[in-house]
């Protein structure tokens, strides 16, 4: 038994099938190129993972598709190479993803592939030590870049202990720790047919697109016992400062402030604010702070869409003489918008950048795809697409300036640099 919604946007119908075991299938039909993409989403990554196994979903990406029942590595990646096609595994702190892109001729032969991988990886264990061994590599370079130190402190302090605090690499201690065992736990208690979302977009008919389905994933059964649930803590606001001292050739500045989830009345003002503040080369930071006083390095802003309250980021590199008074710039920018120097202008410069950056990331099918199916993940369902951009042409100027009051106040502050820099800033 399946039940079909079509969303009401008219210029790319997108419709929503529920399959007998729980599957939620979406599909795009766009004959314009001989191309079909699909986004296979699992409703679990590293906010599911237990806080001992940080990078445990990391870790299954990297080798879900290097083994399946009946395949090794070497005959994926031969199979998928011989169509020209594309397939790749994913995590993210919201979702578990499987990317797959071919000609319309071969979509059938990749979905079925993806089908074996999903439901039957064997998880060899010189690939989970290699993975692993490759994965402690990242963690430790990581420790060398300034940018990736100053925001790993700055979300830790804000996040406390949240699933979000965390790398989706987790550290050395967690990675180091897993093992085959650990990911042959996770995949068998969340990639389950009642906990999937399948979104494919190209020249594929919804008919056509949901037989194949029921016939490759049709006879997958969800078990009896249900999904786990997890209990996320509350995250107290109480910013204050993290400081690394690092013989750097500049420092890094972090202000973070704790904004609201995707579902949150304020999340479209505070979008539009973050595109506002940093986005591209006419955004607010980059004119004040590079091109009138030339202080920055680099400069931006940027405020992800969550499930959990998301963290709304201003930051810049800056030479270490100038971190002082970087700093208080920064500051200075993100509290101007509280007050009632928003222009109505500016604003709607940035409701336009916002909007036409929106449109141009749904382009291929591959976007669409991705789009549709991350939004049924986030339980906002296929209409989100249009909502969205109601919510964000009908952001008012007191709507801007009443969300900065409420969340942009008081910051947290992640700083790396030398000492005598860190010094002179806060002091």
């Amino acid at each position: 038994m399946t039940q079909t919604l079509k969303s009401s946007i008219s210029h790319s119908p997108i419709a929503r099938t529920v399959l007998s075991n729980g599957i939620v299938l979406l599909v795009a039909e766009n004959p314009a190129a001989d191309i079909i993409a699909a986004r296979i989403f699992i409703r679990a990554g590293s906010c599911n993972e237990n806080p001992q196994q940080s990078g445990l979903a990391h870790l299954l990406s990297t080798v879900l598709t290097k083994g399946c029942d009946g395949l090794s590595s070497l005959q994926i990646a031969e199979h998928v190479e011989s169509m020209g096609a594309g397939l790749s595994a994913d995590s993210a702190a919201d979702y578990f993803l499987l990317s797959l892109k071919t000609v319309t001729a071969d979509f059938a032969d990749i979905l079925q592939l993806a089908g074996r991988i999903m439901r039957s990886p064997t998880f060899p264990e010189v690939e989970v030590e290699l993975e692993r061994r490759l994965a402690l590599q990242d963690i430790r370079s990581q420790k060398e870049q300034p940018f990736t130190i100053a925001f790993d402190q700055l979300r830790q302090v804000m996040y406390q202990n949240h699933p979000y605090a965390m790398s989706l690499l987790g550290d050395e201690t967690t990675m180091g720790s897993l093992t085959r065992a650990d990911l042959v736990k996770y995949h068998q208690t969340y990639f389950r047919p009642d906990n999937l979302v399948i979104s494919i977009a190209g020249r594929v008919t919804l008919e056509d697109a949901v037989n194949l389905v029921e016939n490759i994933f049709g006879d997958w059964q969800a078990p009896p016992e249900p999904l786990p649930k997890v209990h996320f803590p509350h995250i107290k606001v109480e910013p204050q400062q993290r400081l690394k001292a690092q013989q750097t050739q500049q420092s890094v500045i972090m202000l973070g402030y704790l904004g609201p989830s995707v579902r949150a009345a304020d999340y479209a003002p505070l979008k539009l604010l973050s595109t506002y503040l940093g986005n591209g080369l006419s955004s607010r930071l980059f004119v004040e702070l590079r091109e009138k006083r030339g202080l920055a390095y680099e400069v931006s802003a940027f405020y992800p869409t969550r499930l959990h309250p998301a963290s709304f980021v201003v930051y810049m590199g800056t030479a270490p003489e100038n971190t002082s008074i970087a700093l208080t710039g920064l500051r200075t920018e993100v509290d101007l918008l509280s007050s009632n120097q928003l222009e109505e202008s500016a604003l709607q410069a940035a409701k336009n950048k916002i909007l036409g950056q929106y449109a141009l990331g749904k382009q291929t099918n591959a976007q669409i795809a991705q789009v549709y199916g991350w939004y049924e993940i986030l339980g906002l369902g296929i209409d989100f697409d249009q909502e969205f951009q109601e919510l964000i042409a009908g952001v008012s100027v007191k709507d801007a300036i009443a969300a900065a009051n409420q969340y942009l106040r008081e910051p947290y502050l992640s700083l790396v640099g030398q000492q005598k820099a860190i010094n002179s800033a806060i002091n």
